[in-house]
């Protein structure tokens, strides 16, 4: 290895090592065990994967705000529980139907990263599940349960919105949050 492809080897690892280190744990989790076997298996797992299944690497933004990660987490945990609790009671209720809808929420920020992290938020809450993603206009195709007027649509819209704010702000790049403040600066258009 010569040395000026040292510091670059060094600089992709480093890139490369949070997908590393999450396929790693998959590995135990899906096992079950967090055991040095798990762990030594998960590794090779792990370096088998990424070098047989060679994907372009994802570039992260190297910014992590630990503030509004965790106030991510808990408006997430608190979203899972409303969730549930409503998904039950719609189901219980024989009084009406809950009424369902597909939805198209555009995003903002233009970043796969972001945008796959959106949508399995929002497919994690339960009464919502991806059904598409238009990558190239940024637009995610939601099943929503419980929608019987526009005011419904639009709410949950703005939760999908909500979601990729709070994903932006934990672990978006600086010009990602600047982009989420030139949408809120910018004039309303009429919703999809």
């Amino acid at each position: 290895m010569t040395p000026d492809a040292k510091p670059v080897f060094l600089a992709q690892l480093w890139r490369q090592l949070p997908f590393f280190v999450w396929l790693i744990a998959l590995w135990m989790l899906l096992w079950g065990q967090f055991t040095w076997l798990a762990f030594l298996t998960g590794l090779v797992v792990a370096v088998f994967v990424t070098r047989v299944f060679r994907l372009p690497p994802v570039e992260l933004s190297g910014r992590v705000n630990l503030g509004y990660g965790a106030l991510f987490l808990l408006e997430f945990l608190v979203a899972l529980v409303q969730g549930s609790l409503l998904v039950a009671w719609q189901v219980i209720d024989v009084r009406r139907q809950p009424g369902a809808a597909v939805i198209a929420v555009p995003l903002i920020v233009d970043d796969d990263l972001i945008m796959t992290h959106t949508a399995v938020t929002a497919s994690l809450v339960p009464g919502s599940l991806v059904v598409d993603i238009d990558r190239d206009r940024r637009i995610i195709y939601l099943h929503v349960i419980g929608v019987r007027s526009d005011a419904d649509v639009v709410k949950q819209r703005n939760n999908v919105l909500r979601w990729e704010r709070r994903i932006v702000k934990a672990v978006g790049s600086r010009a990602q949050v600047r982009q989420l403040k030139e949408a809120d600066d910018a004039p309303k258009g009429s919703p999809l």
